[in-house]
């Protein structure tokens, strides 16, 4: 990767901001609002949103040769990640996955007190830390195999419990962006922490790397849809699981984490050898309608209050949903993140709870109480459906959030940067759950 790729650099100093300014602010919708301009070309309005330092060291026609020359060096841009927010040295730093046909890199704004971009730097992204070593004298051994055939197969882990078998097994499939097979969110391992601990309680676990993370290039013509993200790769996941020696392909399920959960369903009903299905934070309303919903959550969740900048911001988003929705528009165009209509589309046409129904299969449905992402009104509509279902059970978690991890007060997207692991209770009570089934 050419130096110049790395030439939008932070300012030399930031500034620093009063807690009343800071409070007034949401550097999330700054900073995905400066994406979207730089996507359409309006680098000048970018330019008016960095400090003065920012706006000196990188003016717009600068700016203009850096951005463009992305897509010459790395292809087509084919999307971007959830943001990760954290605090460093006065100012916020919100860090946005860029996805590319041949590279994966990170957005960083650094936003001060007053609104403005203090500092901005588009890099590499970072590999995630390695999975640690399984322990020798653990109840499982861990074993690389692939999903699907061919060059377009994907990487996977196999958690498989020691002894003679045949043992239940499980498919973990992803939330919504690019994932690794762990799931990794910041320093968190979600899936890993899933995965093992149900592997030593005698429950095979499948974990697989995210189609979107291992082969961006599939998606490069911008014309698919969310089961070429997730659905088709997770039935193929099932297939090998069932095939794979020590498994009892009777007793093979599928755990899916938010938009995995939503898919859930019609992963089963794809496959038709699914016997039943864990919900683990699973939307249960249209996703686009979700994503209007959580930035106006966000923007109150400092201080109560939506400023300007974080009501132009949603009311943007909130016309990129019409848009998107409006039989009109080129389906090929971009949406909601950067991410073809066509691709939303396809996802606002899933019912998850009516797919549910569909398929008729037990289920165990999971929520954390302090989930900021997937809320209780989703939780209540997977209730008012199943609660009377003999086949349905419900697990909520006064202190876990979207990830599963336990924490305290009001959840936060920086809560996904800090360390933790699955709350084992939960791990628990799936496992309980699979071995009665």
């Amino acid at each position: 990767m050419r130096r110049t790729l790395l030439s939008l650099a932070f300012a030399s100093a930031l500034v620093l901001a009063s807690a009343a300014n800071a409070q007034a602010i949401d550097p999330t919708a700054i900073a995905r609002q400066a994406l979207d301009r730089l996507d359409a070309g309006d680098y000048a309005q970018v330019e008016q949103s960095f400090g003065e330092k920012m706006a000196a060291a990188v003016p717009a026609d600068k700016l203009k040769a850096v951005w463009e020359s992305l897509p010459a060096q790395l292809g087509k841009a084919t999307g971007r990640g959830e943001p990760a927010v954290s605090v460093q040295g006065g100012a916020t730093l919100v860090k946005i996955p860029l996805h590319f046909e041949k590279a994966e890199l990170v957005a960083t704004f650094a936003i001060d007190g007053e609104g403005k971009i203090a500092g901005f730097v588009v890099q590499p992204a970072q590999a995630a830390a390695p999975a640690p070593a399984v322990a020798d004298d653990a109840a499982f051994l861990e074993r690389e195999l692939m999903v699907g055939d061919g060059e377009r197969a994907l990487p996977a882990t196999l958690a498989l419990p020691k002894g003679s078998g045949p043992f239940p097994a499980i498919v973990l499939v992803h939330g919504s962006g690019p994932h690794d097979r762990d799931e990794t969110i910041g320093p968190n391992k979600p899936f890993l922490d899933i995965a093992r601990g149900l592997a030593a309680q005698g429950i095979a676990v499948l974990r697989y790397d995210k189609r979107t993370k291992a082969r961006p290039r599939d998606f490069t013509s911008g014309i698919f849809g969310v089961d070429e993200e997730t659905t088709f790769d997770a039935v193929l996941a099932v297939d090998a699981l069932r095939k794979a020696e020590g498994i009892d392909p009777k007793r093979v399920f599928v755990l899916g984490h938010s938009q995995g959960g939503m898919m859930a369903p019609r992963i089963a009903a794809m496959s038709g050898h699914v016997a039943g299905l864990v919900l683990l934070a699973a939307p249960a309303r249209p996703l686009l309608d979700i994503l209007v919903e959580q930035n106006r959550r966000l923007a109150v969740l400092d201080d109560g209050n939506t400023s300007d900048a974080e009501r132009d911001a949603i009311n943007a988003l909130i016309q990129q949903v019409r848009s998107t929705r409006d039989v009109a528009t080129d389906a090929a165009s971009k949406g909601p993140m950067g991410l073809p209509v066509g691709y939303w589309r396809s996802i606002d046409g899933v019912d998850a709870v009516a797919e549910a129904r569909q398929v008729a299969l037990p289920m165990l449905v999971l929520q954390g109480a302090r989930d900021i992402q997937v809320v209780d009104a989703d939780w209540q509509n997977w209730k008012s459906a199943f609660d009377r279902d003999p086949k349905v059970a419900f697990k909520l978690y006064d202190k876990l959030n979207h990830l599963g991890i336990a924490g305290e007060g009001e959840g936060s997207l920086a809560e996904y940067q800090q360390p933790g692991h699955v709350d084992p209770q939960l791990v628990d009570d799936v496992a309980r759950w699979l071995q009665a089934h």
